[in-house]
């Protein structure tokens, strides 16, 4: 094989593996920004595919004896629109809102153009050197193919781990620049503008770089236009877009994706309902799970009940549980939860870690008393913390719980809407004890009143027996949760609330009282006639929440 051709695949492996992850670095922004990530992946990458079938057929218009300098040219722009992308879509969503669809559906079609347009360049310059058609076009493929299976790879395992969701890109568009550099080098004799092009190129090069010095500003400039308060973290994790604002005030608000999570000012009345009424109204609380809570502010809760010996928390992401364990701000509001002596992390992502560590004896650290004043003054359990989509470890643990409580997100995903299905809560179910007590948030009963009353009757459909409460959380407006047993007979888990006593631990808004009161809602709110169970196919929740909150704020 001619070295032409050598240096030719090697450009269209380079070039594939940049392909693939603009596709996915473009749908990574998209999502983030926009939310409802499984729909802006569809339509970035379906997007992009349609303009690069299009930027295909157009390179029919280049003649031949301009392919050299069309092909350099292209990998330029490419990579300077590439590698200047996210930073130019965070920029349009804090300066022009209402018209980011309309900017980042252009560039996602202008960059699909010019990947497009790369595949058939390279094989009409490949028949100078490789003149029979099925070995030009077999190898050409090929390559790309590879390099697009070795990008994916890098994007997922490699490029996170070093640099932002920005430097990324600018990464991906350094790369493209040294595919047209070296392009230029070896066949500058075949180019007769190459002294203009190499100016090009350095000056591309030139502007990444800075880009890439100056991209953390720029991104936290450009951020910082999003909200009224002033960020002091900003971090994007495996997972998730993580920001921390604080006021001058100083009340702390955490945001996931955009998306407010928390406030200081009244977090505690969300967690209080969360944990309390299932903890009060629960025979025994010795075991319990948390799934999701990364924030450690639900654990927080159930660490002032001193006959809790053990706790599992359960979070997909372990950029969250660090910062509740390590950050100032988490860890004042949080009171210290995730970082003491009992805490363990179990490192070890397979599941029969966890349970080979609840069938052996071992020593176990307790601490002696919380620091905080309104927790139980009593020595307090061990908690062991896991990294692991709360689904599969469901699914996958040994063993049955006093208290499960689900603080998940809003199922504004189809990803989301699984933890919200009925294989899910079938398999809850099986992980209560006869009478254990199970609790999840389940969105505003106001705004998405459909999607609440369908978490109910899909919780109902597999078994437990459902009760709805609610409260007013300031920062969130009206809010909702489910509270569920074991189906049995002469147990009624509505009178068990309405008729329970004091809750034995200090809470500072949640009584009793207040608990009675949240049981009731308006005439006719739950009426389910015409709402569908939510299953891992259906996607019913998903459909009514984006029914919901669109009628009422769109």
């Amino acid at each position: 094989m001619r070295r032409e051709t050598w240096i030719l695949y090697v450009s269209m492996f380079t070039m594939g593996s940049c392909g693939i992850a603009y596709e996915y670095t473009l749908s990574k922004i998209a999502s983030d920004l926009l939310g409802n990530s499984a729909r802006q992946w569809a339509l970035v990458i379906g997007i992009m595919m349609l303009f690069m079938g299009l930027g295909a057929d157009f390179q029919k218009r280049f003649r031949d004896k301009n392919l050299f300098t069309w092909f350099i040219s292209l990998e330029g722009l490419l990579g300077l629109l590439g590698g200047f992308g996210p930073l130019i879509l965070l920029n349009a969503f804090s300066w022009a809102p209402t018209h980011y669809a309309l900017i980042q559906y252009f560039l996602v079609a202008v960059i699909g153009g010019l990947i497009g347009l790369e595949i058939p360049i390279l094989t009409r310059i490949n028949e100078n050197f490789s003149k029979e058609l099925r070995v030009n076009l077999g190898g050409v493929l090929k390559m790309d193919y590879l390099g697009s299976f070795m990008g994916s790879l890098l994007w997922i395992f490699a490029l996170p781990f070093f640099f932002s969701i920005t430097q990324t890109a600018i990464v991906l568009g350094l790369a493209n620049l040294v595919v047209a550099g070296g392009a230029l080098l070896y066949f500058r004799k075949r180019i007769p503008s190459a002294a203009w092009l190499a100016l090009g190129l350095v000056i591309s090069c030139g502007a990444l770089i800075w880009a890439g010095s100056q991209s953390k500003k720029w991104t936290l400039s450009a951020e910082q236009r999003l909200y009224k308060d002033l960020i002091i973290l900003s971090e994007t994790t495996q997972y998730q877009h993580i920001t921390v604002t604080e006021s001058h005030s100083g009340t702390i608000k955490c945001f996931i994706n955009n998306h407010l999570q928390f406030s200081s000012a009244d977090e505690f009345i969300y967690h209080e309902n969360l944990v309390h009424p299932a903890m009060s109204v629960a025979p025994r609380r010795k075991n319990i799970l948390i799934l999701g809570g990364g924030d450690g502010l639900a654990l927080r809760e159930v660490l002032k009940y001193s006959d809790v010996e053990k706790v599992i928390l359960c979070d997909l992401d372990p950029g969250i549980t660090r910062l509740a364990s390590a950050h100032p701000a988490f860890v004042r509001m949080n009171g210290n939860s995730l970082q003491d002596a009992r805490v363990t992390v179990l490192k070890n992502q397979v599941l029969k870690a966890v349970n080979k560590a609840e069938s052996e004896e071992s020593p176990v650290i307790v601490a002696s008393k919380r620091p905080m004043e309104y927790f139980a003054e009593a020595e307090v359990a061990r908690v062991q913390l896991i990294h692991l989509d709360a689904a599969r470890f469901v699914e996958q643990f040994e063993g049955t719980f006093d208290v499960i409580i689900a603080d998940f997100p809003d199922p504004n995903s189809r990803e989301l809407a699984k933890l919200y299905s009925r294989g899910f809560y079938e398999l809850i179910h099986d992980k209560l004890n006869r009478e254990g007590v199970f609790v999840q948030q389940s969105t505003s009963p106001f705004y998405a009143r459909e999607a609440f009353v369908c978490i109910g009757s899909t919780m109902q459909s597999a078994g437990l027996q459902a009760v709805p409460y609610h409260d007013n959380v300031p920062s969130f407006g009206e809010w909702g949760w489910w509270i569920a047993k074991k189906t049995e007979p002469n147990r009624d888990l509505f009178t068990e609330l309405a008729q329970m006593g004091n809750i034995d631990v200090p809470t500072r808004y949640l009584s009793s009282r207040l608990i009675r009161s949240n049981l009731e809602f308006g005439k006719g709110w739950l009426d389910s006639e015409g709402i569908e169970v939510n299953t891992l196919t259906s996607d019913s929740v998903y459909q009514y929440y984006l029914e919901g909150w669109k009628e009422n704020f769109l």
